[in-house]
């Protein structure tokens, strides 16, 4: 098959992709990745991927600039005559499903790795999101979705069996304990193995948790050291944040799984997520983790069984949950190992990668007549990919105030 995935930047094929292009290039198809262009085309190439540039693609809505992007975008699929489309990111699942049906591609798939809006998010952000989202359902022939709450959001627009839960994976392969890379790093950083490590993953913008992950390293920044690996985002002008100071930056690295292993303790203060994907590679590296009880991360595990969960926006119970864990090295192993356990069972991309293989030849083969299909909400027929919660995760519990 000629199989494209579309992504708003290339960053995204390259880094939350990567594994899902190899394994439909070792599968033997022809696999094009579109986005806008930038630094990440040669690593997108290098997996056996064809990268198709779309300059007017940006990240942020701009009226013109997409429009501009969309008329691209239909001439782009018409030429490539592709067998399927898959789509990705929020802004390009909208585009790229009604572009696809313009285009006249047999096969268009989507997954939702995140809605763009938060139930208690202002009403008309929810309705631009929802709406754009319940018109785009139309247009597609599959729906995947990160984790059952999102699913459950948008049960009125769904069709019956068209849509599943696939949860989210990593290269289980790259990401485990490296023990080398834990001392190389440390080193570099000027800590010693005793000297206690707090880090978090992620674009260096405000959802991410950036004010209260800096509030929480000013408070306990005398016994442990804060860093921030991930890039700078333009996107966010206000990613300036009180007692900064007390965080070192490290921009962005590839060595991982080496700054994973380094960690004695992985936080993730982020406000919104689609099914979080550097949980998964901290829980991969056997990294004791404290995450926002929200969407997107109560689905990484169990409170006090795989992680620790506190409310999003609730910097004293981050502190306070970050602290437990820096006083307590037996509940730190306990839960890293506990962690990775679950991540060898649950989070495989592979699996995911060949749940889609499965899906595109399965809506080939019934031809679009099978998707004459009645608004349906949480459909009984979907196949849960191993270690999905299907429903309400535990959240955090009470702490003292």
């Amino acid at each position: 098959m000629r199989i494209a995935h579309l992504t708003t930047i290339d960053m995204s094929l390259a880094l939350l992709l990567s594994t899902e292009l190899e394994t439909d290039v070792v599968e033997g198809h022809e696999v094009f990745g579109i986005s806008a262009p930038g630094r990440y085309v040669e690593r997108v190439e290098a997996l056996g991927v064809t990268h198709v540039p779309l300059h007017a693609l940006t990240r942020s809505w701009d009226l013109r600039k997409d429009a501009q992007a969309f008329r691209d975008l239909v001439r782009t699929l018409r030429s490539l005559d592709l067998d399927v489309l898959h789509t990705h990111n929020p802004k390009t699942g909208v585009m790229g499903r009604i572009a696809g049906r313009l285009a006249g591609i047999p096969v268009v798939v989507n997954t939702c790795h995140g809605l763009w809006a938060r139930p208690e998010d202002r009403l008309r952000k929810r309705l631009f999101v929802y709406g754009a989202e319940a018109v785009a359902i139309r247009f597609s022939d599959y729906e995947f979705f990160q984790n059952a709450a999102d699913r459950h959001t948008m049960r009125r627009f769904l069709k019956q069996g068209r849509h599943e839960v696939v949860g989210n994976g990593v290269d289980l392969v790259r990401f485990q304990p490296d023990p080398a890379g834990r001392r190389r790093v440390r080193a570099e950083l000027g800590l010693s193995d005793s000297d206690l490590l707090v880090g978090t993953i992620g674009r260096r913008v405000r959802e991410k948790g950036l004010a209260e992950f800096a509030e929480v390293a000013e408070r306990l920044g005398e016994r442990a050291t804060f860093v921030w690996v991930g890039p700078e985002d333009e996107t966010d002008a206000r990613a300036v944040v009180p007692h900064e100071h007390a965080v070192r930056f490290l921009g962005e690295r590839s060595d991982m799984a080496a700054i994973y292993s380094a960690l004695d303790v992985f936080v993730l203060a982020s406000h919104r997520e689609g099914f979080s994907r550097a949980s998964m590679e901290a829980a991969a590296c056997d990294v004791a983790m404290v995450l926002t009880d929200i969407r997107g991360c109560r689905e990484i595990g169990t409170h006090d069984e795989h992680l620790l969960l506190t409310p999003v926006a609730d910097t004293p119970a981050l502190g306070y949950a970050v602290e437990r864990l820096l006083d307590d090295a037996p509940l730190r192993r306990r839960l890293g190992t506990a962690a990775r356990e679950r991540a060898r069972a649950a989070f495989d991309q592979r699996v995911v990668a060949r749940r889609s293989l499965e899906t595109y030849a399965h809506v080939r083969s019934r031809g679009r007549g099978w998707l004459r299909a009645r608004p349906h909400g949480d459909d009984s027929t979907q196949r849960p990919i191993l270690g999905v919660a299907q429903g309400p995760s535990p959240g955090a519990p009470d702490r003292p105030r």
